[in-house]
């Protein structure tokens, strides 16, 4: 009877030593990784921000020049796109293609001093600028969570604990290639 008591209590502190630690990792690894979930959010949430923002720009600015059909149908677009995206490098790709597009609305504000004068312009190019601040600090966040995730599952040993239980690596918002170079803007 002792003997097996004794033998119960030896595979219990080995499954302990063993156990434990796993568990510890993949508690981990799950904190990590609801960590990015949100910050994605949070980048979501200012990207949202922005897109609420470029109607009403976009409106204020057409009084002036409603001319430019194109900027504005550019910008439709890429916000439609941005709206869309589902992933962080889908997400990169539509927030540098309405960078691009906005950039452009900018050049034609330029050439209408009295829309740079105009305080709805004025008050929406603030919250516009305060969001694109806010953006890149939640972006910058994501990232920076991303980077200690994909950093520990790629670890030893807690590689193989994370490809047991099928923990995968988050991708980074990234900007696009073309964010590079500066836009091209040209008015036909």
């Amino acid at each position: 009877m002792r003997k097996a008591f004794g033998l119960l209590v030896a595979v219990l502190v080995l499954a302990a030593v063993l156990f434990l630690p796993l568990i510890g990792t993949y508690n981990h690894l799950v904190s990590l990784r609801e960590e990015v979930r949100e910050k994605w959010a949070q980048v979501e949430t200012q990207l949202q921000r922005r897109l609420d923002l470029i109607p009403n720009l976009v409106n204020t600015v057409k009084g002036y020049a409603s001319h430019e059909q194109e900027i504005f149908d550019k910008i439709t677009q890429a916000r439609a796109k941005l709206a869309g995206a589902r992933t962080p490098a889908e997400a990169a790709q539509a927030n540098q293609e309405l960078s691009n597009a906005l950039s452009r609305l900018l050049v034609l504000v330029e050439d209408n001093p009295e829309l740079k004068a105009n305080e709805t312009f004025n008050r929406l190019m603030d919250e516009l600028a305060g969001t694109e601040n806010r953006i890149a600090v939640a972006r910058r966040r994501y990232n920076q969570a991303v980077r200690r995730y994909n950093t520990l599952i790629q670890r030893f040993p807690t590689r193989f604990i994370a490809q047991a239980f099928g923990f995968q690596p988050a991708e980074y918002f990234e900007a696009a290639q073309e964010a590079e170079q500066a836009p091209k803007v040209q008015f036909p």
